[in-house]
C-alpha cells in the first residue's frame, strides 16, 4: 500500500481553513469516491500553521498516474501543494471504537 501527502502553506493564499472546509462539504468529496485503487482519503488541517492538506491510501497495485478528478484546493488556494510525498505504507491498524 502507498499513501500520498499534499499540504498547502495558506500564508499566501486569501484561502483559509474555514473557506477550504466549506468548499470541501459543498464539493469536494463526491468525486474521489470513484477514484480506482483509492482505499481512503482524508482531509486535514493545521490551525496553528494555517496548513491544509489531504492524505490518500492506495492500493500498492494502484496507477498513481492515471487521471484523478480536478485538484480543487489547488485551484482554491491558487498554487500546487507546498509540500507533496509519495511513501510505503509499512502497517496500518484500526483501534478500538
Amino acid at each position: 500500500m502507498k499513501a500520498t501527502i499534499a499540504w498547502w502553506d495558506l500564508t499566501r493564499s486569501e484561502q483559509t481553513i474555514d473557506s477550504l472546509r466549506a468548499a470541501l462539504a459543498e464539493e469536494g468529496v463526491r468525486p474521489w469516491t470513484e477514484v480506482q485503487g483509492l482505499r481512503l482519503k482524508f482531509w486535514i488541517s493545521d490551525r496553528r500553521t494555517d496548513r491544509w492538506g489531504a492524505v490518500m491510501l492506495w492500493e500498492s497495485a494502484a496507477d498513481l498516474t492515471a487521471p484523478l478528478p480536478p485538484n480543487r484546493a489547488a485551484e482554491l488556494i491558487g498554487y500546487p501543494a507546498t509540500d507533496r510525498m509519495v511513501t510505503e505504507v509499512e502497517a496500518i491498524v484500526e483501534g478500538a471504537s
